[in-house]
C-alpha cells in the first residue's frame, strides 16, 4: 500500500500543506491558507499603535493553517489518513512566541490581548536593533569566541535581542512568559503535546552550538543581570537533531487536522534550510537561494570556518554530517513590489491592464529589452537593511545615475540587478574565506516565475543556475523530513539523503551566463562593491544620520 507524508510550510503571509507520495516522490496535491491577521506592523487588531520597525503575528493563524490545509489535501487527494505516515513542518525564523508553561501563547489570554509584546515577533521584527547593537558590543568586548560563528554580529532578527527587548520594555510580560519558543517548535508542540527544540533554530537563531552549548550565564548577565538564567528559565538545553521524530499526533491534533493519532511528527525546521533536500542537494559546495520577499542562501561545507557577515554556521544545521552555512538578503521581492506600488505612472498600469498582463510582467517585458549597462543606473539593494554581509538593518537604499531620460523599467531592472550583486557579494565573501561555492540552485516564487531575473543572476554571478523542480520547495522538504521521522519500516525513508534522492528534483531548464553580459556585469559589480563598502562599512554613515533625523522629526511631530 502506498504511503504518504505531509509537509506544512509556514511563510510570512500564508501557510501551505503538500501531500507527498513517499514511494514515487510525486507531489500529489497542495493547499494554501492566507493568514487572516497577515503581518501586524502598524497596529494591533484593537487599533493600538505599534512602534517603528515592529512586525507581529497572531499564533491563532498558524493553527488555522493546520485546520484548513491538511483536511483539504486529504479530501482533494482521496488519500486515507491511515496511509499518511508522517508530518513535517517548517517556519520562518527567528519567529518567536512568548507562552505559558502549557504552550498557550500570552496573546491568547484576555489580559494580554492589547499588549504588543505578548504577540508573536515575526522574523522581520527589527525593533530590537538597539539590543542587538549592545549584545554585539558586549560580546566583542568580552572576546566571546562564538561571535565569529555568526559572522561577527548577531542580528536584531534573532532570538536573544527580541527576548531582551521584552524584558526591557515590558518586564511584566517577560515575567508572565514561562517560555520563549520559536514558532517552528511551537507548532510541533501543538501537534504532539510535547515541547521540543530543534537544532536548526537553536544553532542559527539562539546562539547554541552542538559542541559548546549556549554562551555562559556570565555573558547573559553582562547584557542584563535579569537575563543570567534565561536559557534555563525561558528556553531549553534539550536540543533535537533535524530528521528526528519529535512525537506523534495527539487526539486533539487529530481532531484539528483529520490525521490519525500516532502519526509521526518530525522535529521542527526552518523554511530555507528544509528546502535543500527538495532540490536534491546532498553534499557541499552547492548554494541554494530561496528567492521570495527576501532571499536565504543555504550552503554546506565539510569544515567549520568563521566567515564575516554570514548569518551563522551550525554543525548538522541543514543535513547531518555537514556544516550548514546561512546567509541572506532581507529585501528582494519586497523591493520590486515597493517600486510597483509606489513609483509607477498611471499610464503603465493602464497599458498593462489593456494588454491583460500583470504589472510585473509588463515591466519585465520592457526591462528585458535593455542591455546590461544601457540605463547607466546602479542601485544598492538595502531598502530593508542589509542582512549579509554587513548585518546592518539601519542601512537604506540608493539609486545612482538617474537623469531626466530615465524610465521606470530601467529603475526596475537596476533594482533586480542590485539584488544579484548582493548575492554575488555573499558568494565572493564565502570564497575569500575558504568556503567553496561551486554550483548555484534557486527555489522560491521568483525562480519559478521570472526568467529575466534568473538570467540576470546567471550573468552577474557568471554561474549556471539550476531551478527547483517543485514550486513548493519548503513544503516538499518538510514532507521529506516527515517521511524520515516515520522511518523505513512504516513506508518512509531511512535517511534524509534517501529522501532527497527520491523526491528532490530540478527542472530541465538551466540559466547559463551569456559571456558578453557577464563582462559588462563584472564592471558594474566592481562599482557596486565600491558603493557597498563606502556606505556600508562606515566611511560615510549618511544613511544612518538621515534615519536618525527622520526618527527625531517623527518623534516631535
Amino acid at each position: 500500500m502506498t504511503k504518504y507524508s505531509i509537509g506544512v510550510d509556514y511563510g510570512t503571509l500564508s501557510g501551505r500543506a503538500l501531500l507527498l507520495n513517499c514511494e514515487t516522490g510525486e507531489e500529489v496535491c497542495s493547499a494554501v491558507y492566507e493568514y487572516p491577521h497577515a503581518v501586524m506592523d502598524d497596529t494591533l487588531p484593537s487599533g493600538k499603535k505599534l512602534g517603528h520597525d515592529w512586525a507581529l503575528q497572531d499564533a491563532k493563524d498558524y493553527l488555522d493553517v493546520l485546520a484548513h490545509t491538511i483536511p483539504q489535501v486529504l479530501k482533494e487527494s482521496g488519500v486515507d489518513p491511515s496511509d499518511v505516515i508522517g508530518v513535517g513542518t517548517d517556519f520562518t525564523a527567528c519567529t518567536l512566541i512568548p507562552t505559558k508553561a502549557d504552550g498557550t501563547p500570552l496573546s491568547f489570554l484576555p489580559e494580554y490581548r492589547d499588549e504588543p509584546h505578548a504577540y508573536v515577533k515575526l522574523w522581520k521584527h527589527h525593533a530590537a536593533q538597539d539590543k542587538a547593537n549592545q549584545l554585539n558590543a558586549i560580546a566583542a568586548e568580552r572576546g566571546e569566541q562564538w561571535l565569529a560563528n555568526y559572522g561577527g554580529k548577531i542580528s536584531s532578527e534573532w532570538a536573544i535581542p527580541k527576548i531582551w527587548q521584552v524584558l526591557d520594555e515590558a518586564p511584566e510580560i517577560y515575567a508572565a512568559a514561562d517560555r520563549f519558543i520559536e514558532a517552528a517548535d511551537w507548532i510541533i508542540w501543538q501537534l504532539t503535546g510535547v515541547e521540543s527544540r530543534n537544532s536548526c533554530t537553536a544553532g542559527y537563531k539562539e546562539i547554541w552550538n552542538k559542541n559548546t552549548g549556549y554562551p555562559s550565564s556570565s555573558f547573559f548577565a553582562a547584557l542584563d543581570p535579569r537575563l543570567a538564567d534565561v536559557v534555563d528559565e525561558k528556553l531549553s538545553r534539550d536540543i533535537l537533531p533535524l530528521g528526528n521524530k519529535a512525537g506523534e499526533i495527539t487526539p486533539e491534533a487529530a481532531k484539528l487536522t483529520g490525521l490519525l493519532p500516532g502519526t509521526a511528527v518530525a522535529v521542527g525546521n526552518v523554511d530555507a534550510h528544509v528546502c535543500v533536500p527538495a532540490v536534491g542537494i546532498d553534499g557541499p559546495g552547492k548554494m541554494l537561494a530561496i528567492m521570495g520577499t527576501s532571499t536565504c542562501h543555504m550552503l554546506m561545507g565539510t569544515k567549520e570556518v568563521q566567515v564575516p557577515g554570514m548569518c551563522g554556521v551550525t554543525e548538522d544545521g541543514i543535513l547531518p554530517g555537514f556544516l550548514g552555512y546561512e546567509a541572506g538578503q532581507s529585501c528582494v521581492g519586497d523591493h520590486f513590489a515597493w517600486f510597483v506600488d509606489n513609483c509607477l505612472p498611471a499610464s503603465y498600469v493602464d497599458e498593462a491592464k489593456a494588454a491583460g498582463v500583470n504589472i510585473h510582467s509588463y515591466l519585465r517585458t520592457k526591462a528585458e529589452a535593455k542591455r546590461p549597462g544601457q540605463s547607466g543606473l546602479l542601485a544598492l539593494d538595502w531598502w530593508n537593511g542589509n542582512r549579509s554581509v554587513l548585518v546592518d538593518v539601519d542601512l537604506t537604499g540608493l539609486m545612482l545615475g538617474m537623469t531626466l531620460q530615465t524610465k521606470p523599467e530601467e529603475i526596475y531592472r537596476a533594482l533586480i540587478e542590485a539584488t544579484a550583486y548582493g548575492t554575488r557579494m555573499i558568494i565572493e565573501n564565502y570564497r575569500e574565506h575558504g568556503v567553496p561555492v561551486e554550483e548555484f540552485y534557486a527555489s522560491g516564487g521568483i525562480s519559478q516565475k521570472d526568467p529575466m531575473t534568473m538570467q540576470i543572476y546567471a550573468d552577474v554571478l557568471n554561474m549556471p543556475i539550476k531551478i527547483a523542480g517543485s514550486a513548493q520547495g519548503p513544503a516538499l522538504g518538510s514532507a521529506i523530513f516527515g517521511a524520515v521521522a516515520a522511518g523505513k519500516t512504516r513506508g518512509g525513508y531511512e535517511t534524509i539523503f534517501e529522501g532527497a534522492r527520491t523526491a528532490g528534483s530540478v527542472k530541465e531548464t538551466v540559466y547559463r551566463p551569456i559571456p558578453a553580459n557577464a563582462d559588462i556585469y563584472d564592471r558594474l559589480f566592481a562599482e557596486y562593491r565600491v558603493l557597498h563598502d563606502y556606505f556600508g562599512r562606515g566611511e560615510n554613515n549618511v544613511m544612518k544620520r538621515l534615519k536618525d533625523l527622520k526618527q527625531e522629526v517623527h518623534s516631535h511631530a
